[in-house]
């Protein structure tokens, strides 16, 4: 191969199971066998996918939160010869919670392809199976441990209004279910999975104020009912019809507005603006 024909190598995101191994895709095993570096989270974790897949001789580095960074030259090097180079995280897709956003930056700056092999991934599996509303969701991933920003970031999910979905280890996972409680209340609907797709898959629905997890084991997935705002504002539909009832019951535009601001929790203005836009209507 000349120079002129030789390519760019790609870095590849590879979804590898997040528990049964019966899950890892044929692309992802030929994807991970031709590469020519693979960046793993764990050497360990990866050694036992490779010897799943019958896959050898492949060259891998450790890439985690410590050494992302650090590999980033090694990674460049490689495409520019040519090479692809796969990154894989212990469980999942990378770069959902785990490491890999900041190498898939760098690869992005420098100029090369980035691609992805899609496959497994925790927090959505838990949110389709957990009964709760999974049209609109956000990942949060592992809480922070202690201090204000961990209390900031609970204030900020107890007023969360779309499903929420927490990754926790068992040695946490108590406490972060009273530290919700606090926040949230009693009767936020949560469900917690454990193990997925795993042999002692465990789901269990219920409330924040009443969920028994058990003895703690595994990691857990923690998917959270959004918040429910019983004050929601009123929308102009029914702003209006409240409008055109005083009008229609004698009232003046302002004397009207003001009723209505006052009933329905709105600003006077905003009232004032849909009467004359009513009166308007009605004049046409």
């Amino acid at each position: 191969m000349t120079d002129g024909d030789r390519r760019d190598g790609a870095l590849v995101l590879v979804a590898t199971p997040i528990g049964n191994l019966g899950d890892l895709s044929p692309r992802a095993v030929a994807t991970m066998a031709a590469a020519a570096l693979v960046c793993a989270e764990d050497s360990r974790r990866v050694a036992k996918l490779f010897a799943h897949a019958g896959i050898a001789k492949v060259p891998v580095v450790v890439t985690n939160e410590h050494t992302e960074l650090s590999r980033i030259p090694t990674v460049l090097a490689t495409l520019a010869d040519g090479g692809d180079v796969v990154l894989v995280s212990d469980a999942g897709t990378p770069g959902v919670s785990d490491p890999g956003h900041r190498l898939v930056s760098a690869v992005l700056d420098a100029g090369y392809a980035v691609s992805i092999v899609p496959g497994p991934v925790a927090a959505v599996s838990a949110l389709v199976i957990s009964g709760l509303p999974s049209a609109r969701f956000v990942v949060e991933g592992f809480l922070p441990r202690s201090g204000r920003v961990r209390a900031r970031r609970l204030d900020e999910l107890a007023a969360e209004r779309r499903t929420t979905v927490l990754y926790e280890a068992p040695h946490r996972i108590v406490r972060t279910l009273e530290d919700l409680t606090a926040v949230c209340g009693p009767d936020r609907p949560v469900t917690i999975v454990r193990e997925l797709t795993k042999r002692f898959e465990e789901v269990v629905r219920s409330t924040l104020g009443s969920i028994d997890v058990g003895e703690p084991r595994g990691e857990y997935v923690v998917v959270l009912g959004g918040a429910i705002d019983d004050a929601a504002p009123p929308d102009d539909e029914t702003i209006r019809e409240a409008v055109r009832f005083q009008l229609d019951a004698g009232a003046g535009t302002n004397d009207a507005a003001s009723t209505v601001a006052k009933a329905l929790g709105i600003p006077k203005r905003q009232a004032y603006s849909i009467a004359l836009g009513t009166l308007r209507s009605d004049h046409d």
